[in-house]
């Protein structure tokens, strides 16, 4: 399998080696449209497959792990069983930030309980990110945000292995590896910064902040930027597309899913979107409802305006 040297970073994944192309070859990898890989086979032995497709390695003293520990209530986070030999074999730390709306996992003790009780400090050490605090790092061509608000903890990590499971999104329209990487890894406050579109810190006027929609779904794009800004090819992207409810692993009352699995990507949320669409399953009129209720879709093109990908692909089909 051919290695390429790029990163489409946030409409979905290219497959990246460790050799630069240059020249004439490198131009010629920009232009390829990124390969996406996919199996059906959500399982453990899928989960191998789709990280080893990549063909690249998660290393460093410390590798991060970034997931949803999943609110107390719910149960469609993506299941320990599934996820535990890939996070065992990159030696990964799950890492979290406690969220700002109050619930299970707004504090740090609460959110290790969490993350206890739903069986994930059973597979691998736990870290709240913001536990100690926050740092900013910096969003080059931000629309809304000059900064992200992220834990203290992340810049210690040397790669992140991103793992996300595809969903609805109450707010955001899905919920992908986008959210994952920009709610998900800022700090209590800096989720209400990418809520508020840059408007408030305050997890207090939060609520009352709201922008309007385009402006939030921007402002996920945007931290989402200066999270591929800080990591480079330091990070990899896998999207799990099971329990497809129309709402968020955040939700402690989730609504059932109405249509059925569809398999594991290396991919971010353009290729997730686009096989909802194409599945044969009637269910899929839920979550495409909720998605272009919110307008989910903007979310990706303003993620490709800003320059941090593109969100044409090539489908690698692995069970064939």
């Amino acid at each position: 399998m051919k290695k390429i040297c790029m990163i489409s970073f946030v409409l979905h994944f290219a497959a990246a080696g460790s050799g630069c192309a240059s020249g004439n070859d490198k131009k010629a990898a920009e232009a390829a449209p990124a390969k996406v890989y996919m199996t059906r086979d959500i399982s453990p032995a899928g989960m191998k497959a789709v990280y080893e497709a990549l063909g690249r390695k998660a290393e460093g003293k410390k590798v991060a792990v970034k997931l949803s520990t999943g609110e107390p209530g719910g149960n469609n986070f993506l299941q320990p069983a599934l996820i535990s030999d890939l996070v065992k074999s990159v030696k990964g730390t799950i890492v979290e930030c406690n969220t700002a709306y109050g619930g299970g996992r707004a504090k740090t003790e609460d959110h290790l309980k969490a993350a206890a009780d739903h069986g994930f400090t059973a597979i691998a050490p736990v870290d709240i990110m913001d536990a100690e605090g926050e740092v900013r790092l910096p969003v080059e061509g931000g629309r809304h945000l000059k900064y992200d608000i992220v834990g203290s903890h992340f810049p210690e990590y040397d790669f992140v292995v991103v793992l996300s499971h595809f969903k609805g999104h109450a707010m955001g329209g899905f919920g992908g590896a986008i959210k994952n990487i920009s709610i998900g890894i800022a700090s209590s406050a800096g989720k209400t910064w990418i809520h508020s579109a840059g408007k408030t810190e305050d997890t207090e006027k939060l609520w009352s902040s709201l922008p309007a929609q385009d402006d939030f779904l921007e402002s996920m794009a945007e931290a989402a930027k200066a999270i591929a800004a800080h990591c480079g090819e330091r990070i990899l992207y896998i999207s799990v597309m099971n329990n497809l409810s129309v709402d968020c692993d955040c939700d402690a009352h989730p609504e059932p899913p109405r249509m059925g699995d569809i398999g594991i990507l290396a991919s971010l949320d353009q290729a997730c979107v686009d096989l909802v669409y194409a599945s044969p399953d009637e269910g899929k009129v839920h979550l495409i409802e909720r998605m272009e209720s919110r307008h989910g879709i903007h979310t990706l093109e303003h993620a490709e305006a800003i320059g941090i990908g593109s969100r044409q692909y090539e489908l690698v089909d692995l069970d064939k």
